[in-house]
């Protein structure tokens, strides 16, 4: 019979300031869940940690602290992320006798010399997917990852020199408002609609650079629309907000794939603000498109959301909302079926 030895630790977290507040949480929380996932005692003296358990329970803990300790240098991270990557740490960790460090691997580093990583094992799976295929197609909720991650897989390909240019394009299509006329020119016009793209750029590239590269054409940003007609040959191709597009406008862009351009179409299925005339390109693809080889589908859920807790939080609510909506007005049916048949 195996003995179990019992080990105290001291681990210092350095001092009170975002990396210490990350790790520990708000009121503790993330120290209550280390102790249940990880069957140790650990008690908070300051900025020191003391953890106590049997000998192999508590290098596991200490292994996974140093790990995010080592991450957290790298990036931000919040309480929330850091219990995503304490499950992850675990799941990885089981069945190995020896902990290692767990080596994150980091897609690019952007000017504030921040380091973008897959933090979710969705996410982890969706850069993958990006690496081995031709298209792919990620699909779920806002604040996944979805544009983020593959604007920062975009830029890494065009710093490898595996593609010639960028192409960021999505539908220009109003979320539910009218916005009227706009004057200027047609870029001007549209400009609103591409603002988001515009977001991710300048978090990743400094704004100079960024210029640059929009200037000399090595990214392109334009409305889905005006893809019609063209061939994009050595190009990494987003299309975001696919929801929106036409089955028209969807085949027309899928047809426009050249040799050696890789292509992501990103959106959320249950936000389309297309006329209820229009059906969903997106929709359509996901169901013509399944089993094409070259072509892979991920599928995001609230669990991926990397923004504020409370995101995931209200998608879930709206989910359960629809959940209950769609039942009660299926009820209602089946009961209006029986009165007529009585």
């Amino acid at each position: 019979m195996t003995s179990r030895v019992a080990l105290e630790e001291k681990i210092d977290l350095g001092r009170y300031d975002e990396r210490f507040y990350a790790i520990v949480g708000r009121g503790d929380e993330n120290i209550k869940y280390f102790s249940k996932v990880f069957d140790v005692r650990i008690v908070p003296r300051g900025t020191e940690l003391i953890i106590k358990g049997e000998d192999e329970k508590v290098r596991k803990f200490v292994s996974f602290l140093k790990a995010v300790m080592l991450r957290l240098e790298r990036e931000r991270l919040t309480a929330r992320e850091v219990r995503e990557y304490a499950k992850d740490f675990l799941e990885k960790a089981e069945g190995h006798e020896n902990i290692p460090e767990e080596e994150e691997e980091i897609i690019l580093v952007t000017h504030r010399r921040r380091a973008i990583v897959p933090k979710t094992n969705t996410q982890k799976r969706y850069v993958k997917a990006i690496k081995d295929n031709d298209v792919i197609f990620g699909v779920g909720p806002a604040g996944t990852g979805k544009t983020y991650l593959a604007m920062a897989m975009a830029l890494a390909h065009l710093k490898e020199q595996k593609v010639n240019k960028i192409i960021l394009t999505r539908p220009a299509v109003e979320a539910g408002e009218k916005l009227g006329f706009l004057p200027g020119t047609i870029a001007e016009k549209v400009d609103p609609y591409l603002r988001p793209l515009y977001d991710a750029l300048y978090d990743m590239v400094d704004y100079d650079k960024a210029m640059y590269m929009l200037e000399r054409n090595i990214i392109e940003i334009a409305p889905l629309a005006f893809m019609r007609g063209r061939t994009l040959n050595d190009a990494f191709i987003i299309l975001d907000e696919a929801q929106n597009a036409t089955k028209e406008q969807m085949k027309m862009f899928l047809t426009r794939i050249g040799f050696g351009s890789k292509v992501v179409v990103t959106g959320d299925i249950t936000q389309i603000d297309l006329p209820k005339k229009e059906h969903s390109g997106l929709v359509e693809a996901l169901r013509v498109l399944e089993g094409v080889p070259g072509i892979e589908f991920v599928w995001f859920s609230q669990d991926d959301v990397v923004r504020h807790p409370i995101v995931a939080r209200i998608i879930e609510a709206y989910e359960t909302h629809e959940r209950s909506s769609d039942k009660a007005e299926e009820e209602e049916a089946q009961e209006g079926l029986a009165q007529g048949e009585g």
